[in-house]
């Protein structure tokens, strides 16, 4: 499903949604809200700095992508 960001530091981006956190009603948007983890090494992995999506709030999306049903009503 493709969402547009309504509010913070990707303000009017789009992107596609990954997970969805229906308890606390977030979501992971593909390429939005990117964070940087520093991960220690360990023995299975190497360390380092790595960026991945971060949550982002319900309230802030909006559906942009029509389903069939809803073009079939109008």
């Amino acid at each position: 499903m493709k969402v547009k960001i309504l509010a913070g530091k990707d303000r009017s981006k789009e992107g596609e949604i990954i997970e969805i956190d229906r308890k606390n009603y977030r979501a992971k948007v593909k390429g939005i809200n990117i964070v940087k983890k520093h991960v220690k090494t360990t023995k299975e992995k190497k360390g380092g700095i790595i960026s991945k999506e971060n949550f982002i709030h319900l309230s802030n999306l909006k559906n942009i992508e029509s389903t069939k049903k809803e073009i079939a009503k109008k």
